[in-house]
């Protein structure tokens, strides 16, 4: 994400822009994945539900929407935090290595692709008890402590790490679609007489002018929306592969044997899900994944930015 003017805007990619210092990407990206994560619970719950393979009124319904929070809580910080330290140190490496401006598609999606990879190795064990409170796994009253104990108690320490792949094959795809496409609409914001009037339009060579960070908010959740909608199949994926429950004691290539036909692996379980539930079973919680991540890209970024700008100007 990029840093804010003294003005209160979103400053468009140059070909170096300054990069926050790693204290301030810490501690504003841990703001921002927790503001969001908190504010838009109740529709990742509603959206997980109507994933899950018992359906969505088995799973919990309307009912106990902020069940399994506690483990967000712990994980979206840190995780956040991860995510914005590396993205925005790999920019100016990535500028180097490739001789392209850091705002080019290229640089956004391989730094992002990295920093998701690595905000994966701390999400994805909260996301496994996330995912599994919320559709009533180990029933309504499980705290997030006894779900940790439950998941160690059934497939051991590599039972947190369940679905990673599903999550990094999510994130990856989502990330390439959503980071270029944030920044070309900020762009055409920037030249847009209707956005930026006379006296803010951009010049035909490419530099432009800042502009506000609701605009750049503007950018992010319409850019977050149409990433999320396309990647919902891979989501499913995710959610199925996170709920499924196996012993420590089975092999985790065995899956298609199972009643479930849940793999760890992501193509074997979307064309089990394609061939015995049909093609609108891969977009199921579409609305509410849209919706949430739509109004949560709005967040996450405007939240970063307005960090970014407390923490520099301290």
């Amino acid at each position: 994400m990029t840093s804010m003017d003294d003005g209160g805007t979103a400053s468009l990619p140059r070909r170096r822009a300054a990069a926050p210092s790693y204290s301030t990407s810490l501690l504003a990206g841990a703001l921002s994945g927790l503001t969001v994560d908190l504010l838009f619970y109740p529709i990742d719950t509603l959206k997980t539900r109507m994933q899950s393979r018992q359906g969505f009124l088995a799973a919990g319904g309307f009912t106990g929407i902020y069940r399994g929070i506690g483990s967000v809580a712990v994980g979206s910080a840190p995780g956040a935090a991860a995510f914005f330290v590396v993205y925005e140190r790999m920019k100016p490496v990535l500028t180097d290595l490739t001789g392209q401006p850091d705002g080019s598609a290229l640089v956004h999606m391989t730094a992002a692709s990295t920093a998701e990879v690595a905000a994966c190795m701390i999400r994805v064990p909260t996301e496994v008890i996330k995912s599994r409170q919320q559709t009533s796994a180990y029933g309504t009253k499980t705290s997030s402590a006894q779900a940790f104990r439950a998941v160690m108690r059934e497939a051991g320490p590599r039972g947190y790490y369940r679905g990673f792949a599903g999550t990094v094959g999510r994130e990856i795809p989502f990330t390439c679609i959503q980071f270029p496409l944030y920044e070309h609409l900020k762009l055409r914001m920037a030249r847009s007489p209707f956005f930026s009037g006379r006296e803010g339009a951009a010049s035909e060579k490419g530099h432009s002018r800042s502009i506000p960070t609701w605009q750049a908010g503007l950018a992010g959740s319409i850019a977050g929306a149409i990433a999320a909608g396309l990647t919902t199949p891979l989501d499913v994926v995710k959610t199925r592969i996170m709920l499924e429950r196996r012993a420590h004691n089975v092999a985790p290539a065995e899956p298609l044997s199972s009643p479930t036909g849940v793999n760890t692996k992501i193509i074997p379980t979307l064309t089990h899900i394609f061939r015995n539930e049909g093609p609108a079973a891969l977009f199921s919680g579409f609305v509410p994944r849209t919706l949430w991540i739509g109004l949560g890209g709005a967040v996450f970024l405007g939240t970063f930015e307005a960090g970014v700008k407390l923490l520099e100007a301290a």
